[in-house]
């Protein structure tokens, strides 16, 4: 592919994105009949997708069983599949468009504590000490690197991993067991819908040494990893709309208060399984001669029904029932810490929701496996899977992360949401790989320009490679989604201070 272009202009001399409004256009697989790519984002963002998203793009669609494909306007190069797709299957499952963390997700804690009371940094900065003593950051680091972590027993992770938030283990962990109705999925099953699967599943792979020191993993629960995992206090700006003002209300939204938002998902935990499964179907299609879609190593699959499927979404479910545990008890010790520094502090989960998971659902009549890797679940109100759930006049909120000198947003779904499979974008998505933001970006000016501010953080210097400018442009990527009809604005938050791996902040 030559590169990027305007709509009309050939990507490559085949390939042209179709306009079908100001921000969607389809993107047909050159000489095949097969459904089109369906794209989320204006021209300017349509421009801005790297050769390598497209040719991954592509591959994936043309993948067998894939029926439908989504690219939204965050999209960017993966593994196997761009990060920002969503992929639906009636036949097969796709390790790639999950990803190796699997269900790394997003939270929203809201705090009855206004903004006026964190105005002085001496108070932030002791909200900050208070939570890194709690809450470990980092590849591997688990409850015994802080002297304040929650640890864990083997028992007790054995019941997190196959029960997710039951009542049981919210209520050994010291989490309000009200948060569980707060949940995209509070809790997953084995493949063939039972926990007994899950516990079958996890003695086989214990016995067999694909997850070594098991209790040491355990112990990575209420932890934030690397990279663009993060923490962040902001303030509630609801929007000035009366639908706004009335969602946000219902959504449990306090304008002018705090909010803490987290980011992170199943750890060292769900990245072993994540890597043993692709190791696994690699090997089997090695075995029998399979070809690989688009020739790529990452696009493995398997026919569901089979046991290798059946193997990957019982390793899935272990996976993110660990992830849903380890954001409920991030949020249980940031209150903690709040409390640490004012004690009359509470809180409340206004919702935990998912962006690297494949999930059963209805898409057009069809029982598929909607696969959304690095995107973000969209159901509008009155949407059948809401009912008896506490969104179901409303549509659930939407989490979409930014960067903290724009912030970030609240969003909640439109019935345009059918367009893209009930899904949107999970955040503003890569415009920089690591390495070329090292070399870019300027550590001092990112520094300075957080100073001034005023937002503070866990590290001495903030990590290049997760400062604004390796983003894309995130009011663009708001401007498509909102444009092609998939959600609107509820509300913004305003960074007040960040918590993000301080290992590596010196790149």
């Amino acid at each position: 592919m030559s590169g990027p272009a305007k709509d009309g202009c050939s990507v490559e001399p085949e390939l042209k994105f179709i306009p079908e409004g100001d921000a969607i256009a389809l993107l047909p697989l050159p000489g095949s009949a097969l459904k089109p790519i369906v794209v989320i984002g204006t021209d300017a963002i349509r421009r801005g997708f790297d050769p390598t998203c497209l040719k991954q793009a592509i591959a994936t669609r043309a993948a067998p069983g894939v029926s439908e494909l989504i690219l939204n306007p965050d999209a960017h190069a993966g593994y196997g599949a761009p990060i920002g797709c969503v992929l639906a299957s009636p036949t097969h499952i796709y390790p790639g468009p999950i990803g190796v963390d699997i269900k790394c997700s997003m939270s929203l804690l809201q705090l009855d504590v206004p903004a006026e009371a964190v105005r002085e940094r001496p108070i932030r900065r002791a909200i900050i000490d208070a939570i890194c003593k709690r809450i470990p950051t980092g590849p591997g680091k688990g409850s015994r690197a802080v002297p304040l972590g929650r640890e864990v027993s083997e028992e007790l992770g054995m019941r997190v991993v196959t029960q997710g938030a039951s009542a049981q283990v919210l209520g050994e962990l010291g989490i309000p067991r009200e948060w569980a109705s707060r949940c995209e999925d509070a809790f997953h099953v084995g493949h063939d819908g039972s926990e007994d699967a899950l516990r079958r599943r996890l003695a086989a792979i214990l016995r067999a040494e694909v997850v070594r020191n098991f209790d040491d993993k355990m112990n990575q629960l209420g932890s934030y990893g690397g990279g663009n995992h993060f923490g962040e206090c902001s303030v509630v700006q609801v929007g000035s709309s009366e639908r706004a003002r009335t969602v946000a209300a219902a959504f449990g939204l306090r304008d002018g208060f705090l909010a803490f938002m987290s980011h992170c998902g199943s750890r060292g935990f769900g990245n072993i399984l994540a890597q043993h499964q692709f190791r696994l179907l690699q090997q089997h299609f090695e075995q029998w001669g399979t070809p690989l879609p688009g020739g790529d190593r990452e696009l493995v699959y398997a026919p569901l029904g089979s046991q290798e499927a059946n193997d990957y979404l019982d390793d899935m479910a272990l996976g993110a029932n660990f992830a849903t545990v380890n954001h409920l008890l991030i949020n249980q010790l940031v209150l903690e810490a709040f409390r640490e520094v004012i004690p009359s502090a509470s809180g409340s989960l206004i919702y935990f929701i998912s962006h690297n998971i494949a999930r059963r659902e209805d898409v057009g009549g069809m029982d598929m496996w909607v696969h959304r890797k690095g995107a973000t679940r969209a159901f509008p109100a009155g949407h059948p899977a809401l009912k008896g759930s506490p969104f179901e006049r409303t549509g659930h909120p939407i989490l979409l992360p930014g960067n903290p000198r724009e912030g970030s947003v609240i969003m909640v779904a439109e019935e345009g949401a059918r367009k893209s499979c009930y899904s949107v974008n999970h955040g503003a998505g890569r415009a920089m790989g690591r390495r070329a933001a090292f070399k870019a970006l300027n550590q001092a000016a990112v520094d300075a320009e957080l100073d001034k501010l005023d937002i503070l953080t866990n590290c001495r210097k903030y990590p290049l490679d997760e400062a604004p400018d390796a983003y894309k442009d995130f009011r663009e990527v708001l401007r498509s989604v909102e444009v092609a009809g998939l959600a609107s604005q509820v509300a913004t938050l305003k960074a007040r201070f960040v918590i993000k791996d301080a290992a590596d902040s010196d790149g």
